[in-house]
């Protein structure tokens, strides 16, 4: 069975975006670059909610290729690029899709689960699933028993107010997989695998 893995990016008090969802107010530094990078590299899917899907299309097919950006960024664009993405919408259409047009399928909301547990039925050298930001989506798929680990890069940023990693209700018990720091980098990595009964 693939695993369904969460990466995200939080403040100290727990925000995954400051007020009006402002994402750029988190530490994304070299280190959440790397780690991104090496997720990408394992992953097999990419599982988006709209929002995200259409942030990161409007960015990331033009990073490859661009030298304005550092070769972990250039790297995670090629594959980014590549990779199979499945998004979870009601809105989005095929015409909305491009340049990702050949590597998305698109899930309506009241199929998503279903169609997460299809994807994590799937072969082990397919990759994991990779959830990316989404935290709607990737709350949902937690309250359904649906996601296997969440790895959660803690910057040193308080926000107070903004969009809250676990909004959704209490979380299920986690174990604490292990813990990462970079040198130069004040953001640390929690790895913590979910126990889903």
């Amino acid at each position: 069975m693939r695993k369904l893995i969460v990466v995200a990016i939080m403040s100290l008090d727990g925000y995954v975006a400051g007020p009006g969802g402002d994402v750029m107010v988190l530490p994304m530094d070299h280190s959440f670059d790397e780690y991104n990078l090496e997720r990408m590299k394992a992953a097999g899917t990419s599982l988006l909610g709209a929002r995200s899907y259409r942030f990161f299309k409007g960015f990331w097919p033009t990073v490859e290729g661009n030298p304005a950006f550092g070769p972990v960024q250039q790297e995670f664009s090629r594959l980014d690029n590549a990779i199979p993405k499945v998004v979870v919408s009601d809105s989005l259409t095929a015409d909305d899709t491009a340049p990702w047009t050949d590597t998305t399928t698109i899930v309506r909301r009241a199929d998503a689960h279903r169609a997460v547990a299809e994807l994590k039925e799937g072969q082990e050298s397919e990759g994991d699933i990779v959830v990316w930001a989404s935290r709607v989506l990737w709350t949902d798929l937690l309250a359904a028993g649906l996601v296997d680990e969440l790895h959660l890069m803690i910057g040193p940023v308080v926000l107070g107010d903004g969009d809250a990693a676990f909004a959704g209700g209490k979380p299920p018990a986690l174990t604490l997989i292990d813990i990462r720091t970079w040198e130069g980098s004040s953001n640390v990595l929690h790895r913590y695998a979910v126990a889903n009964s």
